[in-house]
This record gives C-alpha cells, sequence and structure tokens, in this order.
C-alpha cells in the first residue's frame, strides 16, 4: 500500500509489543505523519479502528480474527484482503531424497520458531521414509543449534505465556509419540524443536488446529491419494520429490 503511494493506518500487533514500539517510533520519523500512522492497542481499540470506513483493509491473522475483519468492512462494501493462517501440509514422495527433504522441511518449520503462517504445518510421507527424515532432522538441527538448542543465540522464544501453555497443552494431550525433542521451559518460554509420530490425521490434537510453532506431527502415508484423502483446503502445500512425471 505504502510503495503504491496510498496513505495508510498500520495496526500493529498488541502480542509482539516491542516491534510494535520500533515501528511507532521509525514510521513517523521517515514517512509522512498526515499519510501514515501507526495505532497500537488490544483487540478493543482494533474494533473502534474498524468502525471507520476505509477503502481497502489487508489482514494477516488468525481465522477468527479474519471472520470479525470481514463482518467490520461488509456494512461499507470494502474490499478485504486476508493471509489467514492454516495446517500446511507437506507432502514427502518416495522418490524424494529424504535427507534433502528434512533440511527444507526444518528451515521452514524453525523460521521465527514455526511462528509464522506459512510454516509447515505436518509431514506426510512413506513408512520407509519416516526414521530417515527424522535422523536427517536431528542432523540439521545439531548443525544450527550445536549441543544445546536453548542456549543458541538463534533460537526463538514463543511470543507469549498464552501461546506457550496452548503448545504445551498440544503436546500433552496429543497420542501420538515425541520421536525428537519435547524439552520445554516456561519461564524462558522456550520449547525444543519437536517431531511427533503415530498421529491420527482426523483425531489428533495436533491435526485440529495451526499449531504455530516448534512442533511437527508426522503423519505416514501408503500414496499420494492416501495423503490427498487427508489434505484439505490449505493455505500452503509443499511436495518434494524427485519424479516429475507423479500423477494424482
Amino acid at each position: 500500500a505504502i510503495a503504491a503511494g496510498n496513505c495508510a493506518i498500520l495496526k500493529v500487533s498488541e502480542v509482539t509489543p516491542a516491534s510494535a514500539k520500533v515501528l511507532a517510533e521509525l514510521i513517523p520519523k521517515y514517512l509522512n505523519q498526515k499519510c501514515y500512522h501507526v495505532v497500537q492497542g488490544d483487540v478493543e481499540d482494533s474494533k473502534l479502528l474498524l468502525k471507520n470506513k476505509f477503502d481497502y483493509i489487508f489482514c494477516t491473522g488468525s481465522q477468527s480474527v479474519g471472520r470479525s475483519i470481514l463482518q467490520a468492512a461488509a456494512p461499507y462494501l470494502t474490499p478485504v484482503t486476508l493471509e489467514l493462517g492454516g495446517k500446511n501440509p507437506c507432502y514427502i514422495d518416495k522418490s524424494a531424497d529424504y535427507k534433502i527433504a528434512a533440511r527444507k522441511v526444518f528451515w521452514g518449520k524453525q523460521m521465527n520458531g514455526g511462528q509464522i503462517c506459512v510454516a509447515p504445518g505436518y509431514v506426510l510421507c512413506p513408512e520407509e521414509a519416516k526414521d530417515v527424515f527424522i535422523q536427517a532432522a536431528k542432523t540439521y538441527i545439531k548443525k544450527c543449534y550445536a549441543n544445546d538448542a536453548q542456549k543458541s543465540p538463534d533460537t526463538v522464544r514463543i511470543v507469549n505465556k498464552h501461546h506457550f501453555n496452548r503448545l504445551k497443552k498440544l503436546l500433552e494431550t496429543t497420542k501420538g509419540t515425541i520421536a525428537l525433542g519435547g524439552k520445554m521451559d516456561e519461564d524462558d518460554l522456550w520449547i525444543e524443536p519437536t517431531i511427533v509420530v503415530n498421529v491420527n490425521p482426523d483425531t489428533d490434537a495436533l491435526m485440529q488446529e495451526e499449531i504455530f510453532g516448534p512442533i511437527l506431527p508426522i503423519v505416514t502415508v501408503s500414496s499420494l491419494n492416501d495423503a490427498l484423502r487427508i489434505i484439505r483446503s490449505k493455505l500452503v502445500h509443499s511436495v518434494t520429490l524427485q519424479n516429475l512425471y507423479i500423477r494424482a
């Protein structure tokens, strides 16, 4: 919006106060305050802001936030673009290089501690790929964080205690088996990069909502068609393979 020359109001997230403060300080220094303004505040402040008539609304957030944005925009027929979270399946075909696949998947999963809406949500792979994938993931994580991920300067913390407890509950209620990681430190808001196997794609707690954290479920499938049965409408789909002629 700014690059195209539009005036804009930026409502920053209340769950990232440090980033919000930096933006509130920097934007007025470099952009005309008559045209660009930063709003800080909580959910109630967002509701008040949305009572105004805008020409366009762009929102990145959860599905519940997206619904509230649409409801607020409806009376004015304001165009809306929503970038909402999802489960983001990653299918690893039997023709894939499993070590390369593990590196790519965990690169995406560990970006900002999995707290981005396009992070891989879960892996679908053949049974014979599971152990190789996990071992490759261990090697990659050790390369990234040495022997102590918690002390690494590259390790990201969970954004706040509410989301830490949400992730902790998911690990406590899953019927799957933790194959890698699983350590947590509530005082430090830290969760170790974690892989969970033997996950039921239809009923397990880890498969019912966007995880938005460093926890990766693995679901074994017998074929691409089996994977497609599980995959529904998602924000991002990823496929790793070497057979360029594969068809569903």
